[in-house]
C-alpha cells in the first residue's frame, strides 16, 4: 500500500495517495504534481466538466503502465460525489456516471489516477441535446501536427461560410479539435451526426489529396482524418484543460486561431504543445479561451448550403437481377429487418467480383458501441458483431457473434442509421481490404 496524506479541499477532507509516485517517467513528473495542476486549474476546468457525465481514463502506474476506461462511478465514491444516470439507447439499463461539480470532486477523481477526463457533449437533464459539435483532426502516417493546424484553419473557413463560429484546442497529443458551440436545446444528436458527417464529406471533397473522412486506417496515409463520429450521445471527448497521456505532461489546450497560423509560418509544432505549467501561465495571461463554447448560441444551417460530396451514399435501390439465387435468399433476413425508405443502408445489388475477396471492419455506435466484421463469401458479406472490438494480438481472443448476412454494397457504407430503426446509430469504416481463403492440408493452414 502506498502512503496516504489527508488534505483539506474546500469543506472536504480527502485522503490522497502516492503523491511521490512518478506518472510521467521521461519528465520525472509525479502524481502529486498532477494533482497540484488540477487543483490550480480547477476554477477554469470546472465549467467544462459541470453537469457532464464523466469517463475516467485511469493509469494506476503512470503513463507507461496499463490503463482502463471507467464510465460507472465507483461504488466506493464519497456520499457527496454527484452522479447522473444515463440510459443506454436500448433503455434496458443505465450507466451511473460521476459528474464533477466542485474542486473536492475534481481532486477525488484525479486521485484515482484519472489522468484524462473525458465528458459527453451534452449535460445531465438534456442528454440528447449536445451543447456543441466537435471535429477531431488526426494526422495519418506522413502528416504532422502542423498539417492538422492547416486543416483546422481551412475547416474554420468552411464553417464560417456556413455562418458558424468555431473554436480550436490542441488534442494534447498530435491533433487539433475544432468545436462549434450550439447551446440550443432544439438541436439533437441526430441533427449533429448528420450535419457533421455532411461537413466532413464536403471538406474531403474540397481537399481530396489531403483530407479523408473515412475511419479506414488504410486510407489515412499522407492525409488528415476528420473524425466526425464523436457527435454521438454515447461518446465522450477529452475536456478542455484535461491532461493527456504522452511523454510529457501535456494538456488539451484552447488556442487562438492566429496561434495556428504562427506555428505554420514558423514551421514549429512546439508552439502548439503545452505542458501543465505553460497552461497555467496562459490562463493567467489570456483567461479561458474556450469560455464562449459554453455560452455562444448557434443554429445549424440546412444541408443544402453544403457542397455536394463526391462520395455518395450507397444506393438503396435493389437490383436483384445481379444477384445469384443463393445471395437473394441469404439477404432476406437483412432486408426484412430494415425500412429502406428510412435507412440510408444499401438494399443490396452488387454482384461478386473476380479476384481477392473483400473484408470490412465497421465501428458501429448503436445501442452498445461495437465493431462489425464482414467477409465476402458467395455474393454476400458474412457478418459478425464483435462487442469488445477486434484484437490486435493473435493470442487474445474476442467474442464474435454471427449476425445476418449483409450485401456487398455494405463494404463501403458509412452513415447514420436513424434512431428507432434496426441498428440505429453511427457506422464508420474502421478498416477494409481483401483477404485470401485458407484451407487445410495435412492439418496445416495453407493459402
Amino acid at each position: 500500500m502506498g502512503q496516504t496524506t489527508q488534505v483539506q479541499v474546500g469543506n472536504r477532507t480527502l485522503d490522497i495517495s502516492n503523491l511521490a509516485k512518478v506518472f510521467y517517467p521521461q519528465a520525472r513528473f509525479t502524481k502529486g504534481q498532477m494533482i497540484d495542476y488540477y487543483a490550480r486549474i480547477a476554477d477554469t476546468i470546472l465549467p467544462h466538466l459541470s453537469g457532464r457525465p464523466l469517463t475516467m481514463v485511469r493509469y494506476p502506474d503512470g503513463v507507461e503502465g496499463p490503463f482502463f476506461y471507467e464510465k460507472e462511478c465507483p461504488s466506493y465514491r464519497p456520499k457527496w460525489m454527484h452522479t447522473t444516470d444515463v440510459a443506454r439507447s436500448d433503455a434496458k439499463r443505465y450507466i451511473r456516471y460521476c459528474t464533477i461539480e466542485d474542486k473536492p470532486s475534481l481532486i477525488w477523481t484525479v486521485n484515482l489516477a484519472a489522468i484524462e477526463l473525458h465528458v459527453l457533449l451534452s449535460k445531465k437533464g438534456r442528454i440528447n441535446n449536445p451543447t456543441a459539435l466537435a471535429f477531431d483532426l488526426d494526422p495519418g502516417p506522413g502528416m504532422t501536427l502542423l498539417d492538422c493546424a492547416w486543416a483546422a484553419l481551412e475547416l474554420r473557413k468552411l464553417l464560417t461560410s456556413l455562418k458558424l463560429e468555431a473554436f480550436a484546442k490542441t488534442s494534447g497529443k498530435k491533433g487539433i479539435h475544432v468545436y462549434v458551440p450550439l447551446n440550443n436545446p432544439a438541436i439533437t444528436f441526430d441533427d449533429t451526426k448528420e450535419f457533421s458527417h455532411a461537413v466532413a464529406l464536403a471538406f474531403e471533397k474540397q481537399y481530396t489529396a489531403k483530407i479523408v473522412s473515412s475511419m479506414s486506417k488504410a486510407l489515412r496515409v499522407n492525409k488528415i482524418f476528420i473524425d466526425w463520429s464523436q457527435n454521438d450521445e454515447h461518446k465522450t471527448t477529452c475536456a478542455a484543460y484535461s491532461m493527456r497521456v504522452a511523454a510529457k505532461p501535456t494538456v488539451s489546450t484552447p488556442l487562438e486561431w492566429n496561434e495556428l497560423t504562427k506555428a505554420i509560418k514558423k514551421k514549429d509544432p512546439e508552439l502548439l504543445a503545452f505542458t501543465t505549467e505553460a497552461v497555467l501561465a496562459r490562463v493567467k495571461k489570456k483567461g479561458d479561451l474556450f469560455a464562449p463554447v459554453l455560452t455562444l448560441k448557434q443554429t445549424l444551417p440546412t444541408l443544402k448550403t453544403l457542397p455536394q460530396p463526391s462520395k455518395q451514399r450507397s444506393s438503396s435501390v435493389a437490383h436483384p437481377q445481379l444477384l445469384s439465387n443463393s445471395a437473394k435468399a441469404a439477404l432476406k433476413p437483412y432486408r426484412d429487418k430494415r425500412r429502406f425508405d428510412v435507412t440510408p443502408e444499401p438494399q443490396g445489388g452488387a454482384p461478386s467480383l473476380k479476384g481477392k475477396s473483400k473484408f470490412v471492419i465497421q465501428k458501429h455506435a448503436a445501442s452498445h458501441l461495437h465493431y462489425d466484421f464482414r467477409l465476402e463469401n458467395d455474393g454476400v458479406l458474412v457478418s459478425w458483431a464483435v462487442p469488445k472490438g477486434p484484437s490486435t494480438d493473435p493470442k487474445v481472443r474476442r467474442l464474435a457473434m454471427h449476425v445476418e448476412d449483409h450485401p456487398l454494397d455494405y463494404v463501403g457504407f458509412e452513415g447514420t442509421i436513424p434512431k428507432g430503426q434496426y441498428g440505429g446509430g453511427t457506422v464508420m469504416v474502421w478498416d477494409q481490404g481483401t483477404y485470401v481463403n485458407l484451407t487445410t492440408k495435412n492439418g496445416r493452414l495453407v493459402p
